[in-house]
């Protein structure tokens, strides 16, 4: 019987040998933490956003890097037949905002138990604590894998790399397969975090850390080009800001934040014009004319950002509103529709939910997942040049490449 190693048992790698299980080939999983699926129990605040449940075509919108390249996956195996997979596991699933798909529990674990379950059931043969330090090649031929501990060559006849990345080192993810690529003549890219937090040049901690702001507009900029804009959610924190918007918007400023620092423009009241927010502040005014400014704005903002946009109006605090002129209104207007901050830089892997950058997908087929350099090594997951936005879109990136993966070994006649 032909023989599958997958290295790695997080989302990618347990869709991969669920997928060889399937076609009549089961896999020999080796995971080098005590149990599967370490980082699937962090992934979502523990809940484990599994998927997103719109249309498979709007998949690709949602994807920062290579969108393309993953057609072959996604089309093989969507998210309504990952849905399935785990429905039929025993793991119920509900839809929430935004298409985000969770357990019905709310519980990470009982995806992971669902999966394992399904593992178990398909004879894959699962070894925990167990690491592999390096590919088994000889004269340019793929022959297995050799483990850390006591250098134990074992032989197969399919590779399928299922690694991780960088993020959250702690669940394991060290980037052991960008070292078993590279071995194999694979070009990693270059590799940053992704779905992080931003830090600011402005100190917005001492007065604003812990602020929630919804129903706000963000957009990144380099000078005048537009990287990003999202509505949404953003939070302050005491090294800058964060928050589902400003996680999704890190994807795509990475690689221009590694040159210089980038602009956040922030529309606080996107919903209306600058015309109309002026009407409604001087509607405000009139309502309690000889209220100091100071006490004027608490319909318009939460209290703790009334004294920051006080400072960014230049309007004094004590005046009183019947005295305030309509360039100052005007000023305050701006200040609302484009609340800027200075983006240096990004939070660490530590803070990063993926890794973007990895194995440079060109020398991977996308309609196998298989190395072109390398017959019978196949790649899956966050180890590729591949990443998403948040809401369930990296976790189906590594459930379609997964499947893609297995089932192209299972059925490949390498000799």
């Amino acid at each position: 019987m032909k023989r599958i190693i997958v290295i790695g048992g997080g989302a990618a790698g347990m869709a991969a040998a669920i997928a060889c299980g399937e076609a009549g080939a089961p896999a020999l999983l080796l995971e080098k933490n005590e149990k599967l699926g370490r980082k699937l129990y962090i992934t979502g605040k523990g809940r484990c956003n599994v998927t997103n449940a719109c249309d498979i075509e709007e998949f690709f919108g949602h994807v920062a890097t290579n969108a393309r390249f993953l057609y072959s996956a996604f089309y093989g195996f969507t998210n309504r037949d990952m849905m399935s997979l785990l429905e039929e596991c025993g793991c119920a699933l509900k839809t929430e905002r935004g298409g985000r798909v969770f357990p019905v529990s709310d519980k990470a674990s009982d995806v992971t138990a669902a999966l394992s379950g399904r593992l178990r059931r398909l004879k894959t043969d699962i070894r925990l604590n167990e690491e592999v330090r390096e590919l088994w090649m000889e004269d340019g031929r793929l022959n297995g894998v050799i483990l850390t501990q006591g250098n134990q060559k074992l032989a197969a006849d399919a590779v399928i790399i299922a690694t991780g990345g960088l993020s959250y080192p702690g669940t394991g993810s060290t980037g052991d397969g960008y070292r078993m690529a590279a071995q194999a003549g694979h070009r990693v890219t270059d590799l940053s975090p992704a779905l992080t937090p931003f830090e600011t040049s402005e100190d917005v901690g001492e007065s604003l850390q812990g602020l929630a702001l919804k129903n706000i507009e963000a957009v990144v900029l380099d000078g005048k080009k537009e990287l990003y804009r999202e509505f949404g959610e953003m939070l302050f924190t005491h090294f800058g800001v964060s928050g589902p918007v400003l996680l999704s918007a890190s994807s795509y400023a990475a690689r221009y934040l590694k040159k210089r620092p980038l602009t956040l423009a922030v529309d606080l009241k996107p919903a209306l014009t600058g015309e109309q927010l002026d009407a409604r502040i001087l509607r405000d005014f009139e309502e309690g004319k000889n209220r100091q400014f100071k006490h004027a704005l608490d319909r318009l903002f939460p209290a703790r950002l009334i004294p920051v946009m006080i400072r960014r109006s230049g309007i004094s605090p004590e005046k009183r509103v019947n005295e305030i002129t309509r360039a100052e209104r005007r000023r305050l207007v701006e200040e609302t529709k484009r609340f800027c901050l200075t983006l240096t830089g990004l939070r660490g892997y530590q803070e990063a939910i993926i890794t973007q950058g990895g194995v440079n997908v060109k020398e991977i087929n996308p309609s196998t997942m298989e190395s072109k350099r390398l017959s019978g090594l196949y790649f899956a997951g966050e180890a590729l040049d591949l990443d998403a936005v948040t809401g369930g879109f990296n976790l189906q990136i590594a459930w379609s490449t997964g499947m893609l993966a297995g089932r192209s070994a299972a059925a490949s006649e390498r000799v």
